[in-house]
């Protein structure tokens, strides 16, 4: 998955993009198709199962539909959390002060959540198409039209966030990293929030001292917004 999305990085994808439309993709839609036929024929207690077995108006999901939320729960699912996640704890690393706050008060994890979805929300765009004519600041959209949403932009919008590049987990952050509601609403916003208090949590108990041993670095992508390398050194 690693190559998929960092497909346009020299680390995460030596051999190039199109090494992945031939090799990677078809490979993930393979080992998904044979997981759907060995739940049609053997169901079981698993996600995959609900979604082979299940019925919308009479209807059951055609292959394509469950092969394409697969790659999008394995993709989103597991990408974007780890994103956060590694970018949140750089965040910390390079401010005592501000792990200083978490250490001496672990009940304010969740805002430090909040503050690094705000700054490094996994993804950096997606794009979508306009249902019907409107205008915006002054643009004119057309049916039709294609919209990219640049999350890394919108959630550091100097006309609403005070002083923006600036991590605090204090501010009570706002954002959109999973989106702006309605249908495309993370589905699983819920879950990515508690694993962050998780993670967050358990590595500042066990390595209140950690730190960075290394220069961290970033994948080279105009999608995903991550970190493909973080060095750190294991003190308590």
């Amino acid at each position: 998955m690693n190559s998929t999305l960092g497909a346009s990085d020299p680390d995460l994808n030596p051999e190039g993009v199109e090494a992945v439309m031939a090799r990677d993709v078809p490979e993930i839609f393979r080992r998904c198709g044979e997981l759907i036929a060995a739940r049609r024929e053997q169901p079981a207690d698993d996600l995959m199962s609900v979604l082979v077995h299940a019925e919308i108006d009479g209807e059951r999901l055609e292959e394509h539909e469950i092969v394409m939320g697969f790659f999008l729960l394995v993709a989103a699912g597991n990408d974007s959390t780890k994103a956060t996640y590694c970018s949140g704890m750089r965040a910390l690393l390079g401010d005592p002060a501000q792990r200083r706050l978490l250490l001496d008060d672990p009940g304010l994890i969740p805002g430090a959540v909040e503050e690094a979805l705000r700054m490094f929300p996994a993804f950096a765009h997606f794009r979508r198409t306009a249902t019907r004519d409107t205008e915006l600041h002054g643009t004119t959209i057309r049916e039709g039209d294609k919209v990219v949403m640049w999350y890394v932009s919108s959630n550091r919008d100097e006309a609403r966030y005070e002083d923006p590049d600036r991590f605090d987990l204090t501010r009570g952050a706002e954002h959109q990293a999973f989106g702006a509601g309605g249908r495309h609403f993370c589905l699983g916003a819920a879950l990515a929030r508690l694993e962050l208090n998780v993670l967050l949590e358990e590595t500042l108990a066990r390595f209140p001292a950690m730190e960075l041993a290394g220069r961290p670095e970033y994948a080279e992508s105009p999608f995903i917004n991550q970190l493909k390398t973080l060095p750190v050194r294991l003190t308590s």
